[in-house]
C-alpha cells in the first residue's frame, strides 16, 4: 500500500469586525455589507458581543485615564482574534496608533497595545493590502459617476488611499471614479470638533459638499462614516439637489438595500440610517 502525503487545508482566518459606535448607531447596513465582503473573501468573521467605543472621543479631549481603560479592556476582548477589522479609518487609527502610545508607560499593557496595533487592518486595507481579495463585481452602478471621499484619518494616520479606489474600479463595474479638486481637505465633522466649532465645521462641510457637487458625480462614499453623516446632513439641511451618500463597504458588497443617507435625513420619518 502507497500512502500519499496531503496538506490539510488551511483554516479561514479568525477575523473580529468592530463595528464602531456611527456604524451601530446611524448605519447598521455598512456592519453587515462589511460582514459580507469579509467572508466572501474567506474570513471567518465574529461580531464581538462586548465591543464598546473605541475610546477616541475620550482621549482627543484629554480624559487620558478612561481612554486608557477602554483601551485596555478593548484589547482583552480583541486579543484572540488573528486580526481585527473596522469599517472606519478614524477607529482603527486610534487602535492601531494611539493605543501603544497611550499605554507607552506600561510595558506589558505596551506589548499588548503592539500586538493588536500589528493586526489591526480598515476594512478597504484589509482586502487589498493583507488578503489580496479575489472578490466578484457587480454592475449596479453601471453609468453612474462615483465620488470618493478621503477622510482624514485614512489619508493621513493610515496612508490609506489606494485599496478603496482600487476596490471601486475593480468591484463596481461600468462605473467611473470623479476625484474631487480638493481632496486635501477635512469635511468638518473631526469628531466633537464639529461640537466644539459649528462654525468652521459648517463652512468646511459647505466647501466639501460644493466640490463634490463639481465632479457631477451621482453617489459620494468614503471609509468613515463620520464624513457621510456630516456630508448628508448637510446636504438635507440645506436643499442642495440630492446626491446619494452611502458608505464604501456598501457599494462594495452591492448592498443597495438601505436608502441613500441623505433621503434617510430628508425625510425626518424616524428611519435610522
Amino acid at each position: 500500500m502507497t500512502l500519499t502525503s496531503s496538506t490539510p487545508p488551511t483554516a479561514p482566518p479568525k477575523v473580529a469586525l468592530f463595528v464602531t459606535c456611527l456604524v451601530n448607531q446611524f448605519r447598521p447596513t455598512a456592519g453587515f455589507a462589511a460582514i459580507s465582503l469579509l467572508e466572501r473573501a474567506g474570513c471567518d468573521v465574529i461580531v464581538p458581543k462586548t465591543q464598546t467605543c473605541c475610546g477616541q472621543p475620550g482621549y482627543n479631549n484629554g480624559l487620558r485615564n478612561a481612554a486608557r481603560e477602554t483601551a485596555k479592556s478593548t484589547i482583552k476582548l480583541l486579543e484572540p482574534y488573528d486580526y481585527v477589522v473596522l469599517p472606519s479609518g478614524s477607529c482603527t487609527g486610534m487602535m492601531s496608533k494611539h493605543y501603544p502610545t497611550l499605554l507607552s508607560d506600561d510595558i506589558a499593557w505596551k506589548k499588548r497595545a503592539d500586538s493588536l496595533s500589528n493586526k489591526t487592518w480598515e476594512l478597504c486595507q484589509f482586502l487589498v493590502e493583507c488578503l489580496d481579495a479575489k472578490l466578484s463585481s457587480h454592475s449596479h452602478l453601471e453609468g453612474k459617476t462615483i465620488s470618493y471621499q478621503d477622510s482624514c484619518s485614512c489619508k493621513r494616520e493610515l496612508k490609506n488611499t489606494t485599496a478603496p479606489r482600487q476596490l471601486i474600479k475593480q468591484l463596481c463595474v461600468g462605473s467611473s471614479l470623479a476625484e474631487l479638486n480638493d481632496p486635501e481637505s477635512c469635511c468638518g465633522f473631526g469628531g466633537t470638533f464639529s461640537v466644539k466649532y459649528p462654525d468652521i465645521s459648517e463652512r468646511l462641510v459647505s466647501d466639501k459638499t460644493q466640490d463634490i457637487k463639481s465632479t457631477g458625480a451621482d453617489i459620494v462614499v468614503s471609509a468613515d462614516l463620520g464624513c457621510l453623516v456630516n456630508i448628508a446632513g448637510y446636504t438635507a439641511r440645506t436643499e442642495i439637489p440630492p446626491i446619494e451618500v452611502r458608505h464604501i463597504a456598501e457599494i462594495l458588497a452591492n448592498n443597495f438595500d438601505a436608502p441613500s443617507m441623505t433621503s434617510c435625513t430628508q425625510n425626518n420619518s424616524g428611519t435610522k440610517w
